[in-house]
């Protein structure tokens, strides 16, 4: 597998099962791993972890809703962490609930996170990003592929993330820098568990997307030369639920 050595990646939502697999992947592929994230004990499991495999790790908790908050990451990773080549944007919110009676707070949230904030930090980043020639990658939802009932305003935010990375393609592409959209279906996770029970679902772990398996993905479409850009990567469940 390519190694990253040397390389300097800011993750965010990295307490959360996909985003710390990713960190996770990227730190033992020899990058210095910036991770990013709201809940400060997985974060420290995480930094855990992280220290063991990678000559260069940290995590910070804070919320990217707040807009100094992330003007904070932007300017550590871009400063104190020494740049960035490589930007994963992994945070999210979900709620999910019928239009009809859903409080307009709840989309107010995810277009908050979910959108909102991958704008403006990649915004921040993207000076450095052209600079060095970095990638982009935005871990969108299958949900886009198919909104279903009662996710209304979590897909209209994932569909307007896709729109954003879309856009920001044509924009820097020919300066040098890949985007990639990934759509994992559903993930084992302690999110999908409380998705299950909503849906008065068993919830089996083994029989969904493992976080390892989207991290993998990511790196695997990373790796390919210079000469080639993967898009996008859907990914599912083998045995689709």
């Amino acid at each position: 597998m390519t190694r990253l050595d040397g390389r300097a990646a800011l993750v965010t939502g990295a307490s959360g099962a996909i985003g710390g697999a990713i960190a996770e992947l990227l730190a033992s592929l020899g990058a210095r791993v910036f991770a990013v994230g709201r809940d400060v004990a997985r974060l420290d499991a995480l930094l855990q972890k992280l220290s063991k495999l990678a000559p260069a790790a940290r995590v910070q908790s804070a919320d990217l809703c707040d807009d100094a908050a992330l003007q904070w990451v932007a300017n550590t990773a871009v400063g104190d962490f020494g740049g960035v080549d490589l930007l994963v944007h992994a945070a999210g919110a979900y709620f999910a609930g019928p239009l009809e009676s859903s409080p307009v707070e709840t989309l107010e949230l995810q277009l908050a996170l979910n959108l909102r904030a991958p704008y403006l930090l990649t915004q921040r980043v993207l000076p450095v990003l052209l600079e060095r020639r970095g990638e982009i990658v935005f871990v969108n939802s299958s949900v886009v592929l198919g909104p279903r009932a009662t996710v209304g305003a979590y897909a209209a935010s994932k569909a307007g993330l896709r729109a954003l990375a879309d856009s920001l393609r044509a924009e820097v592409n020919a300066r040098g820098v890949r985007v990639l959209s990934v759509f994992p279906g559903r993930t084992a996770s302690a999110m999908q568990e409380a998705v299950h029970r909503a849906e008065s679902k068993g919830y089996r772990s083994e029989l969904l997307l493992q976080p390892a398996d989207v991290a993998q993905a990511i790196v695997n479409a990373l790796a390919l030369p210079r000469t080639a850009e993967v898009t996008e990567v859907f990914v599912r469940p083998m045995q689709a639920t």
